[in-house]
């Protein structure tokens, strides 16, 4: 999609620090991070948001999720704890619209609320 960040971060356009990636997903650290450890896990389609999912995208999202774990555990932050949050739309703090998962941890994190 034109403009979209992550499509861009796809197509090698802007580099990124590549964690993880199949033929359906791309995991790499972001630019921003909010833990020691920040990771987004984006499929390679592009969907908007959450919203967006069709139930023939359940696999793709179980497999995101999966990526997350192996993530974790390679970071080592599996033991103490992480979270995965996906956020919809601008209210709930989505900023790119292209679906994306956070993997977080590395400390503890403030509970959510």
């Amino acid at each position: 999609m034109a403009g979209c960040v992550f499509c861009k971060i796809l197509a090698g356009e802007i580099p990124s620090a590549k964690v993880m990636e199949d033929a359906d997903f791309l995991a790499f650290r972001d630019i921003h991070p909010a833990a020691p450890t920040h990771v987004l896990v984006i499929p390679k389609r592009h969907i908007e948001t959450v919203d967006d999912l069709a139930p023939e995208d359940a696999p793709l999202i179980g497999r995101m999720v999966l990526a997350a774990q192996e993530i974790a555990r390679k970071e080592g932050i599996a033991k103490d704890g992480y979270r995965l949050v996906m956020n919809c739309r601008s209210a709930a703090g989505q900023d790119v619209f292209h679906l994306h998962l956070h993997l977080l941890g590395g400390r503890k994190l403030r509970l959510m609320g």
